[in-house]
């Protein structure tokens, strides 16, 4: 049985239709790329996927889950509890350090924090930040912004890994690294990894390929 399922969704905002009746289904712990030019539709479909919007019609299936049918608070509940973001852009939080932003959300859902701090350690080391957990994010570089952001992603082990152009700021050298550890991290969590990408060499990395022109999927 398929993990996500997409059944004629559409998406549009006012007269414009973004999204044009897009059908497909992944597996659990498959790890796939959504290619697309700029405006083809393919950063609203991953928002649909994490539960940020929601389709004009069609059905979103996650899980069994219709999120098609849930309000905002359910919405919300969600995405804290099976969903990782990683963007482009890092929106960490300003007025918090490094370690603070990825235990945000553990803390707005009420979860015991202890092995989340044991993976954000795990992960830190790993991924060469730990001397950056307690710094502010101004006060460390946009690649070591960009990794405590995949930690943060990972922090509550999200069934779903959601990535919006996450290499669109780095060089080729840096983009390839960073596509690489999505898929390894993702495989060792065993999250679903969706990465939206303008790049076909990232898109390279990935076994699954889907494309997007105008709102359809053409290949």
């Amino acid at each position: 049985m398929s993990f996500i399922v997409l059944s004629n969704v559409e998406k549009s905002f006012g007269q414009t239709k973004v999204l044009r009746g897009i059908n497909f289904k992944i597996d659990d712990r498959e790890s796939v790329a959504i290619r697309g030019a700029s405006g083809s539709g393919k950063s609203t479909l991953l928002y649909l996927l994490g539960g940020l919007d929601q389709p004009t019609s069609g059905k979103v299936m996650i899980g069994g889950k219709n999120l098609s049918a849930m309000g905002d608070e359910e919405l919300a509940q969600f995405r804290n509890a099976n969903v990782g973001f990683v963007f482009q852009f890092h929106f960490l939080l300003p007025s918090m350090t490094s370690r603070d932003n990825i235990l945000l959300p553990a803390r707005i859902g009420g979860q015991d924090r202890t092995p989340v701090e044991r993976d954000m350690n795990e992960l830190a080391k790993h991924l060469g930040v730990t001397h950056c957990l307690d710094k502010f994010p101004f006060e460390i570089s946009g690649g070591e912004q960009q990794r405590i952001n995949i930690i943060r992603a990972l922090s509550l082990r999200p069934k779903i890994l959601l990535c919006d152009e996450p290499t669109g700021n780095l060089d080729s050298k840096n983009s390839e690294k960073v596509a690489t550890l999505l898929k390894t991290l993702a495989a060792d969590f065993g999250a679903t990894l969706l990465v939206v990408t303008h790049d076909d060499k990232v898109a390279s990395f990935f076994p699954r390929k889907i494309v997007i022109e105008d709102g359809q999927i053409i290949g």
